[in-house]
């Protein structure tokens, strides 16, 4: 595929406090992320969190990307979803909650194709009404586990191994979506909105740690198709036609 015609891919960055050949605070996200939606088709691209964030401004900086990607991240603020934060939480980055939540909305609202990682995956829930558990008695940290798939197509129907990083997760689903897989312990695993107008999908775990993984890389090449898909009939007439 050229690298004109590859869907767009708008990745919301995270903050970080340094950057290896960097003098200052950074603006990140995992390197093996975006190389495995890159190995899958699509374009990936870096979004600054920016302070304004309302509809009209995120559909602006949004025109012209195909598709959506929340990756994960740091806890997302517990005051979002009506509870205190427990012992060990993050500080807040009000920042960061902010963009990601007008990110998510419009590609929501405009059929954008979504996936959403980890973090995403818990914003998307909160987002819809829907808890989280702060403290896991035992957190997936790293840790590679058999996830049982609710809906076969998705993976197969035999269970997959996936990999894990995170201590906090879904505690009651927001009834906006229903669970897709499960791990062997009953965490929420992944999830779809299936009443929205576009393409969603989240998922609890990293597809990026084990991106040489069938299962993985059908996930990562399924949401660029449907970018693809979204980019093709977003374009004018003329251009979806080639004509002047």
């Amino acid at each position: 595929m050229g690298v004109t015609d590859r869907p767009r891919i708008a990745v919301p960055g995270r903050f970080s406090e340094g950057a290896s050949a960097l003098r200052f605070r950074a603006l990140v996200n995992a390197r093996a992320l975006l190389d495995a939606v890159w190995d899958a088709g699509g374009d990936p691209v870096t979004l600054l969190p920016a302070e304004t964030h309302a509809p009209a401004e995120t559909a602006a900086r949004l025109k012209g990307y195909d598709g959506v990607l929340l990756p994960g991240g740091a806890d997302v603020n517990p005051a979002l979803y009506g509870a205190d934060p427990a012992p060990g939480t993050d500080p807040p980055d009000d920042l960061q909650d902010a963009f990601d939540l007008a990110v998510l909305r419009h590609a929501l609202d405009h059929a954008v194709p979504l996936l959403t990682v980890c973090r995403g995956t818990q914003l998307l829930n909160v987002l819809h009404g829907g808890t989280l558990e702060q403290d896991m008695a035992d957190g997936h940290v790293h840790l590679v586990q058999r996830i049982t798939p609710v809906a076969p197509g998705l993976f197969g129907p035999e269970p997959v191994r996936v990999s894990c990083y995170h201590r906090q997760r879904i505690d009651v689903l927001a009834d906006a979506l229903e669970p897709l897989a499960h791990a062997d312990d009953g965490t929420v695993e992944a999830v779809r909105h299936p009443t929205a107008p576009g393409w969603v999908l989240g998922v609890q775990w990293h597809p990026e740690d084990t991106a040489t993984d069938p299962h993985q890389q059908l996930l990562l090449r399924r949401f660029v198709e449907a970018a693809a898909e979204h980019g093709r009939h977003a374009k004018p007439a003329k251009e979806r036609h080639g004509t002047a």
